[in-house]
């Protein structure tokens, strides 16, 4: 009964922080579709200009996605509710207690709901392109290889390590906390060029789970929950005991963060 107290109160005082954590995975999957779609579909004129080099194409991709993250981390609304929209990061921040439990919960709801609608609604609103074999309805799927669920798997961990570790550097700092959303924006823009042709560069598990359930294609659907989840979990761990024998001087905020502008 009191868990279920502490779940009721917290939707009651921050449901407009989930809702914002629905609406930022929303706006990354609608980004990165309608990305996906101009800058790899032939019928494409940028796709076209830009020629057929795929890794040209992905800068572009890259700029569009990295720029929609640091626009949202920014955003009033952004800030309040720490821009995770990403159960992964929200796991790394609930195990170092800069979430509540409750919180962490409905955010991971608000995360999953909003990815699932995005992926239907993208599914149906781009359906003369999506399925378009250079784009396959923006789902995340392993290199096509020997073993290629290992190296995506492997790929997946290495990415969600870095960006987990990159936010907790920069939030931990008191110069680096307003360029959080610049870094995680542009890592997010790097790992789209180099390392989606090996997993499709998830990091996320709403995510992919959006985009696989909506075209119902989910080939390896599990290494892109173990691998994120895993990897920034384990980071967030190793940094917290870190942290016990070098003492940080800022803290991060503690999510939501209604005081924040």
């Amino acid at each position: 009964m009191a868990f279920a107290t502490r779940m009721t109160d917290a939707l009651r005082q921050h449901w407009c922080h989930y809702l914002v954590e629905a609406g930022g995975i929303m706006a990354f999957l609608t980004a990165s579709s309608l990305a996906a779609v101009v800058f790899h579909h032939p019928d494409s004129a940028v796709a076209r200009a830009l020629g057929p080099q795929e890794w040209v194409q992905r800068v572009g991709v890259g700029l569009v996605v990295g720029l929609l993250i640091a626009a949202m981390a920014y955003s009033p609304w952004g800030k309040r509710s720490g821009a995770h929209f990403n159960p992964a990061v929200t796991l790394g921040f609930w195990q170092l207690g800069h979430i509540d439990t409750a919180d962490a919960l409905w955010y991971w709801l608000a995360q999953f709901a909003g990815a699932l609608l995005a992926g239907f609604g993208l599914f149906w609103a781009l359906a003369p392109w999506f399925g378009h074999h250079l784009i396959r309805h923006n789902t995340t799927q392993p290199i096509e290889a020997t073993h290629g669920w290992a190296l995506a798997l492997g790929a997946e961990m290495l990415i969600s390590s870095v960006l987990m570790l990159g936010l907790l550097g920069a939030l931990h700092s008191a110069t680096g906390q307003k360029w959080a959303g610049a870094l995680a924006g542009l890592l997010l823009a790097v790992f789209v060029v180099i390392e989606s042709p090996l997993s499709g560069m998830s990091l996320n598990p709403a995510r992919t789970l959006g985009t696989a359930v909506a075209a119902g294609e989910a080939p390896h659907l599990w290494l892109y929950f173990v691998g994120p989840l895993a990897a920034m979990w384990a980071t967030a761990e190793a940094f917290r005991r870190y942290c016990q024998r070098h003492p940080p001087t800022t803290r991060p905020p503690h999510y939501p963060d209604a005081a924040a502008q």
